[in-house]
């Protein structure tokens, strides 16, 4: 019974100390991470290396930022921005292509 006890406390305490593993993030996170996305965005646009499902991703964390669903918003955001960097780095590795020397 004893160790059932302590279990049940370092339980407890472990998912108190990680914040009970339910993110929770406000509209400013949310806007501030569909700006973040947009930009990288725009950046890779410029390179002529955009991803074609980066604005569909931009557009839905929008819509989810305007229902209230904070969370899917910055999720869909970070995804577009990371498609975005992989597109600049894309288009860095074309850039660095050449012929077999």
């Amino acid at each position: 019974m004893k160790k059932l006890l302590i279990l049940a406390a370092v339980t407890a305490f472990t998912i108190a100390a990680c914040g009970g593993g339910s993110p929770s993030h406000t509209k400013g996170d949310a806007a501030g991470a569909i700006t973040a996305a947009e930009h990288q965005y725009n950046r890779a646009k410029k390179k002529n290396f955009a991803w074609r499902d980066t604005p569909k991703l931009i557009k839905k964390a929008k819509k989810a930022l305007k229902a209230g669903d904070f969370d899917k918003a910055v999720k869909l955001a970070k995804k577009a921005k990371k498609q975005s960097t992989d597109a600049l780095s894309q288009a860095m590795a074309a850039n660095k292509a050449g012929p077999h020397k």
